[in-house]
């Protein structure tokens, strides 16, 4: 018998990787288990998909399990045909969700620094928008205006 995967859509707060394991093993054996992720809050998306050792097993959960009320939710089940199972679907799945820590590459990336052709393209770009800025204060409203002089590399 092949393996059943099925959709869970409208998952209430708080009913997430462990507790879903443990409601859905009372039907049958649950191989996998993935509940989607924001990548940047690690916050859950509300749906999630399982994987069961028999479809017909993964068929019965879909047809009880839909239109279920949980904590003020109404679940929405449906069974995806074993042709529509993407082969990334499962990727990391039955493994702890962990963020991407943005904070500490922006800080590694800061204390590293910047080469100094980056601060002379920097520098020439800040001059060039100071230079447009200037001309189209002097054409449009015949102000002339020289601002203080960028400090060089």
């Amino acid at each position: 018998d092949e393996p059943g995967v099925i959709y869970v859509g409208r998952i209430p707060h708080g009913f997430y990787e462990s507790q879903m394991r443990a409601y859905f093993k009372q039907f049958g054996k649950v191989t996998r288990l993935r509940v989607s992720r924001n990548k940047k809050t690690g916050a859950s998306k509300h749906y999630a998909f399982v994987e069961f050792a028999s479809a017909e097993v993964a068929d019965i959960v879909a047809r009880t399990m839909n239109n279920y009320l949980m904590f003020g939710h109404i679940l929405q089940c449906r069974i995806i045909p074993t042709a529509q199972v993407n082969a990334n679907l499962f990727d990391g799945a039955n493994t702890r969700f962990k963020t991407d820590p943005r904070n500490k590459k922006e800080g590694a990336a800061m204390e590293h620094g910047a080469e100094r052709a980056v601060w002379e393209k920097r520098i020439e770009k800040a001059q060039k928008k100071r230079a447009g800025r200037a001309k189209m204060l002097q054409d449009e409203m015949d102000y002339e205006f020289t601002g203080p002089a960028l400090k060089p590399v």
